[in-house]
């Protein structure tokens, strides 16, 4: 990166206002209290409840599912009545009040009942939250506010991991203490978001906000091309679970298999920040195809990964994907929506791309079963190659937005 560049990026991060380092923060002790959790829950699920790997795809899948969905419907709501920050606490609320279910579990049906509640409680904060950031930043910012808020958040996602591996080793593998701490950053996520973040004012804009499902079809044509070319790589990105279930199948112990998040998250938080800034000054659809092409690469080296050194390679590049795509694809959705139906649009946006992960995840988990533990990540590369090949195909017709 050349000096003018990285002279941007810092200005970037002086002229970023207080609710949007706020906002990181409150997502910083979340993902720090559902990482605790999640990290420890697949080998939970097979190694303490005994399941197998397609239960384990089945409450990945229905999870994300029920938090798209709610992010759906959330979305429509924080634009029908033009606030934001309400429903954003109530999300944050109940993800952090869902973590006891996961420590009286002891079944499986019961751990998918908790990740149902959990998952709801992230369905019904994103949409709002996301709309939030877009009211929040002038245009010229969207990409590094974005990216800054998803490093913040993913900081918490390596954190929460790597507590969770200190917390397994003082207390004997204990899940259930650990799952019970967790609760702790999770309420200090929800006094962040009372205390430290405003409520947006409403968008001026002539346009009542009194936004109806049917609305979503006057959103215009470069919408849905961003909609469609992220969400049909998702079904390459299936549940973080496989990731974890991949390092143990080459040998990573029970009490490391935090270790999996942390490395990816590692690579997806200092990647996001710049990458995000970045694209606020470069074409942003290349930069999305680069991001697709490095999840390929990740699926590859997963698949055929001859020992542990290589699958942790192939994680933290999946990491990397992350850090190029996510903040993108948010900002792309904040250029390509009006402001009345935003939060609507990413509430749309999110469900799509759910219902993708619950399709991945549940192929995922039928193809570990029946095949191996490389079929997913073969299958996934062959996703990831149609989106990339749609990406191409549209670029000409109609240019997604770019960096200003």
């Amino acid at each position: 990166m050349n000096d003018k560049a990285q002279a941007s990026i810092q200005t970037g991060v002086r002229a970023m206002p207080r609710d949007i380092w706020a906002l990181g923060f409150v997502s910083l002790f979340m993902d720090i209290s559902s990482e605790m959790v999640h990290s420890l829950l697949p080998v939970f699920l097979v190694f303490t409840l005994g399941a197998n790997a397609e239960m384990v795809g089945l409450i990945e899948g229905i999870g994300e599912a029920t938090a798209s969905t709610s992010k759906l419907f959330s979305g429509w709501l924080s634009d029908r009545l033009g606030k934001r920050k309400f429903l954003t606490i109530m999300g944050y609320a109940l993800g952090a009040l869902s973590k006891p279910l996961f420590a009286i579990a002891t079944t499986s049906s019961l751990v998918l009942a908790a990740r149902f509640s959990d998952r709801v409680g992230k369905g019904i904060r994103a949409a709002p939250r996301d709309a939030m950031v877009a009211d929040l930043v002038p245009v010229g910012l969207r990409g590094a506010a974005y990216g800054l808020r998803q490093a913040l958040d993913t900081v918490g996602d390596f954190a929460g991991a790597l507590i969770a591996i200190a917390l397994m080793a003082l207390s004997h593998d204990n899940f259930r203490l650990i799952f019970w701490l967790a609760v702790i950053p999770g309420l200090c996520s929800v006094v962040a978001l009372i205390v430290g973040v405003r409520e947006p004012p409403r968008q001026l804009t002539p346009i009542p906000v009194t936004a109806k499902l049917r609305d979503l079809k006057t959103i215009g044509r470069a919408y849905w091309i961003v909609l469609a070319v992220g969400t049909v790589p998702t079904l390459a990105r299936f549940g973080e679970a496989f990731l974890i279930l991949r390092a143990h199948s080459a040998g990573l112990p029970l009490a490391l298999t935090p270790l999996v998040l942390v490395v990816m998250n590692l690579c997806y938080a200092l990647s996001a920040y710049p990458l995000g800034a970045l694209s606020d000054r470069v074409n942003r659809e290349q930069m999305l195809g680069v991001g697709f092409a490095t999840l390929m690469v990740a699926d590859i080296v997963l698949a055929v990964a001859p020992n542990l050194w290589f699958v942790m390679g192939g994680i933290a590049i999946w990491g990397l994907h992350l850090g190029m795509t996510q903040g993108l694809l948010a900002a792309l959705v904040a250029d390509t929506a009006p402001g009345h139906l935003r939060a609507t649009a990413f509430g749309m946006f999110n469900f799509s791309s759910g219902i993708a992960l619950l399709l991945a995840s549940l192929v995922a988990g039928f193809l570990w079963t029946l095949i191996g533990p490389a079929a997913p990540f073969i299958a996934g590369a062959g996703f990831t190659a149609l989106g990339l090949s749609g990406l191409f195909l549209y670029r000409r017709a109609t240019p997604l937005a770019r960096g200003v």
